[in-house]
């Protein structure tokens, strides 16, 4: 390894279309953030505030892009998506960790909450904005599903990339590789395990999203909260609360349903349903946005189960099964209110039971915990941080690959009645 950022000039990464390097006294968000090597908007709300982070780690990144024809990541000035980050720490331990972006962010959205962490730990770290960013991310003139479909190509080209990448920097490639993700990140920490698990050695599925053509998936319970949720804030009238516990979202979760109403059902609804059924709304854009439920072409009336085979198919192309060929911890708090466990991780742990794969999974519930860890900063007496137990879940998913030791059974984990939950977690 010697000397910092020793060489640097031989990296070169596989297919790249542009490549830019930089050696920096300080790889963590403590030291991007004064350089603009990371972008801030990127990461913003995904933690609580007084979270503790390293910082120190200098090293070598790499900002780039592959080939692609779709330019809705603004970063770097480029206009050009399929941007990736990759940071080599000059102390390396041997190993790498490759994610995702969650939600429609981009490449720098793990920064703070997954990078800093792992880097101060001597591994590698790349990330990629998964072909296609914003709210608008449908729009890439691909068929119904392809959106979707290109994140796991993404993240396979850079896992790839980036072990050809340590080569070039440390001599050899990572003998460990991790794969490891938030929402749709953790639904791609799924994926890739489930399908490309010769690329990995484990992964940490932090409420990763599940996709079913026979469902559940995000289509089949949204609409209800679209057209069900005015009637129960308006009046709280019973029967319209009784139709979003059916639904799936939890009792207790009542707090939260204004802010998710505000800011995410609607719009997930919308932006996904365009992607895998863009013949719903006719020649509409993404729909109606906040549309009372008898409007032509609502989300809010959106009925899944009656939609034609073809949605059903869009669905079924992007699905995940259980099969996960890798050791898998999931983790997922009881007061999701964006993917709620009922309709996502109770699911998905049944399906890799079922798959014959649950010798190799761990699915642990986080009471008090929900979609975003921000929240926490506005309810700190309802809600707990879900980042120090993803942190705590690495070090339990290395310690089972590497050294042997068994992970906790499958479990509940009430929120403690004291102490510093915005960073400790014991699992």
């Amino acid at each position: 390894m010697g000397s910092h950022c020793a060489r640097q000039r031989r990296i070169d990464v596989p297919r790249a279309e542009r490549q830019e390097r930089a050696c920096l006294d300080d790889l963590t968000t403590a030291g991007t953030t004064l350089t603009g090597h990371t972008n801030v908007n990127d990461w913003n709300g995904l933690h609580a505030r007084g979270t503790r982070n390293p910082s120190g780690v200098p090293g070598i990144q790499v900002d780039g892009y592959f080939p692609d024809r779709s330019t809705t990541n603004t970063n770097n000035g480029w206009d050009h998506d399929s941007q990736f980050v990759v940071r080599l720490p000059d102390r390396w331990n041997g190993k790498l960790v490759v994610t995702g972006a969650p939600g429609v962010r981009a490449q720098y959205a793990n920064d703070f909450i997954i990078a800093d962490y792992v880097l101060a730990r001597g591994y590698a770290f790349a990330s990629t904005d998964k072909g296609n960013t914003g709210s608008r991310f449908y729009a890439d003139g691909s068929r119904p599903g392809g959106s979707i479909r290109e994140w796991h190509r993404r993240v396979t080209q850079l896992t790839r990339a980036t072990k050809a990448v340590v080569a070039q920097r440390y001599g050899r490639e990572p003998r460990r590789t991790y794969m490891v993700g938030i929402s749709n990140g953790g639904y791609l920490t799924r994926w890739q395990l489930e399908n490309r698990p010769g690329l990995y050695d484990g992964g940490v599925d932090w409420e990763g999203t599940l996709m079913r053509a026979a469902g559940p998936n995000l289509l089949t319970y949204l609409p209800d909260a679209l057209e069900h949720y005015p009637a129960y804030a308006a009046t709280g009238d019973q029967e319209a609360h009784d139709a979003m516990i059916r639904a799936g979202f939890a009792r207790g979760s009542e707090f939260l349903w204004p802010f998710h109403h505000a800011y995410y059902w609607d719009l997930t609804q919308r932006i996904y349903r365009e992607e895998l059924d863009p013949s719903y709304d006719g020649q509409l854009d993404a729909g109606i946005p906040f549309c009372a439920s008898g409007t032509p072409s609502c989300d809010a009336d959106y009925d899944y189960a009656s939609r034609p085979k073809a949605v059903k198919d869009a669905v079924r192309s992007v699905q995940l099964t259980g099969r996960i060929g890798k050791p898998m911890l999931t983790l997922h708090g009881s007061l999701d209110t964006l993917l709620p466990p009922r309709t996502d991780s109770h699911v998905y742990d049944r399906l890799v039971d079922r798959a014959g794969a649950g010798a190799r999974h761990r699915y642990y519930r986080i009471g008090d915990g929900t979609h975003t860890d921000g929240l926490y900063d506005t309810y700190p007496d309802r809600l707990r941080p879900l980042l120090p137990c993803a942190r705590e879940a690495f070090d339990v998913l290395t310690a089972w690959v590497e050294r042997g030791v068994r992970p906790p059974r499958d479990g509940f984990y009430p929120r403690p009645a004291g102490g510093d939950l915005v960073n400790t977690c014991a699992l």
